[in-house]
């Protein structure tokens, strides 16, 4: 019998696959759990529907993604803090202090998990950062550290 799966089947598929499996696991076990329906011509072309769905709605979320890269990765983010002997910083400069500039210069909200760190910034100068947008979406931009601030 052929079914449609709705969840992750361990050892039989993945949600959205059209499998083959016995009558019997499909009558006793996948479709009264909820997990698969039969698999009839009007459940395929639903599911063909929902896949074209998830396709178009993934494309225009990574064209938004590319169009933010665009704009931030020309863009420089200075940021002040108290600097001791030797341009060394009292502590680091953090994803959320990263984050917070961005919002307070360029207005743009970046989410403090989507900005990638090699290492801690705890010299002043200039610093290249990461920010993954969107799986294969990457945006670099320049963070400028400086003495002087408050914090």
């Amino acid at each position: 019998m052929e079914v449609i799966l709705k969840r992750d089947v361990k050892g039989t598929g993945k949600a959205g696959d059209i499998v083959k499996v016995s009558d019997g696991f499909a009558r006793n076990r996948l479709i009264p759990s909820g997990d698969a329906v039969e698999a009839t011509e009007a459940n395929k072309k639903m599911v063909a529907r929902q896949a074209a769905k998830r396709e178009e709605q993934y494309a225009a979320e990574k064209a938004e993604a590319e169009e933010f890269a665009r704009k931030l990765g020309g863009t420089q983010i200075v940021i002040k803090t108290k600097v001791g002997e030797n341009g060394k910083l009292f502590g680091s400069i953090t994803s959320m202090d990263i984050a917070d500039a961005i919002k307070e210069q360029t207005g743009d909200d970046v989410d403090k998990r989507k900005i990638e760190l090699e290492k801690p910034i705890k010299e002043t100068g200039v610093h290249e950062v990461v920010i993954r947008l969107f799986p294969d979406v990457v945006a670099k931009m320049e963070v400028r550290v400086e003495g002087g601030g408050e914090e």
